[in-house]
Formats: C-alpha cells, structure tokens, sequence
C-alpha cells in the first residue's frame, strides 16, 4: 500500500505560511518545504535520467536554487499548490536539460530502471520486465514534449496546471498534447508489443 502523497495532504493556507517563512529565510520552513517535495522531484528526475546518482544531484541542485530564489516567488491569490509544485517542477526540468545538454547522454531505458521485485516470482518480474521494455520501446519513439507530459501527468501525477507550468504551455495546450501523446503511445505500444 503507497503512501499519500504528502504535497496533496497539507492545506492550501499551510503551504502559503510556509511559503512567506522561507522567504523570510526560516531555515525550518525551507526543511519542510524540502520534506514535501524532494521526493516527486527525485521521482521527476530519476523517471527523465535512469541514474540515481545524478538524480540526487540534480535534486540537491533544485533546492539550493530554491534557497537562492524563493524570494523572487510569487505568491499568487489562489491555488498555490499547483502554482508552487510548477514553479519548484520548472526548476528541476531547466537543471535536467542542463545537466543533458552538458553530457550529451541519452535517457535510460525504463526496463534498466531499478525495479523491487518484492515477493513477486520469477516470472512475474519477468512479466514487468517485458512490459517496462515495451513501455520504454513506446516512450522513446514520443516526440520529447509528448513524452514530457505523459512522465508528469502519469508517473508523476501532476495536475494540468502543473504541467502546464513545468512546460511553460496554457493548460489546452498540454490538453490537446496529452490527447496526443496518449494516442501515439498506444499505437507505439501495440506496434511494440512481443509477438
């Protein structure tokens, strides 16, 4: 059984308080801001990446420009948890794109993805092996926006608007894209499916 996600937990006038004390610089604030989002942005980043190393690293790297840069963070009258998360989410893409551009490395496919297996038999995991090969077949033949939106609108459950925001798109335009994406990924999955 999964957790709930801590970010859709706390009360919108909660963040917003937590918000004002980090620009305040309340290190104690920033920690709890840290403690709610590290976690999806090292999800965000290690889903894009494959590498667990660098996506602490590049996860390290989001907070710190957030230390640097909360104070320039708008708090907007309504709706700051989508606001922030796309805020805090854009941040960590900008660094991603970076840190790719720099490297020139290419995304690892999700079947090399660190899988638990758990309690599950051989052929179970062999089952979810086969189905990430066809599911990372099928993302990678996306377009990169395409498959940008369905990694944070499925694996990372963002709302629209967060995407939106992460993807600097009005929230039709990553409607219409998400339609997209979807169609062209289930064509791509039943094209790459083992006969």
């Amino acid at each position: 059984m999964s957790q709930p996600d801590p970010i859709r937990l706390i009360a919108e006038s909660e963040l917003v308080e937590m918000i004002r004390q980090a620009q305040n610089r309340d290190k104690r604030a920033f920690d709890r801001l840290y403690d709610l989002y590290a976690q999806a942005i090292f999800r965000y980043l290690y889903y894009r990446l494959g590498n667990r190393h660098t996506a602490e690293d590049l996860t390290a790297d989001v907070f710190v420009r957030l230390l640097e840069r909360i104070r320039t963070y708008r708090i907007g009258t309504e709706d700051q948890k989508s606001l922030f998360s796309g805020w805090l989410y854009r941040i960590a893409h900008n660094l991603m794109v970076d840190h790719l551009r720099k490297a020139s490395s290419k995304d690892v496919p999700v079947s090399e993805i660190e899988w638990v297996a758990g309690d599950a038999d051989l052929a179970g995991h062999m089952a979810i092996q086969e189905t990430a090969q066809t599911l990372d077949r099928a993302l990678k033949s996306l377009k990169d926006e395409q498959r940008q939106v369905i990694l944070l609108r499925f694996f990372e459950d963002l709302s629209l608007q967060e995407t939106a925001g992460v993807l600097g798109k009005t929230e039709g335009a990553v409607k219409a894209l998400q339609h997209r994406a979807l169609a062209r990924l289930n064509e791509l999955v039943k094209k790459h499916q083992p006969a």
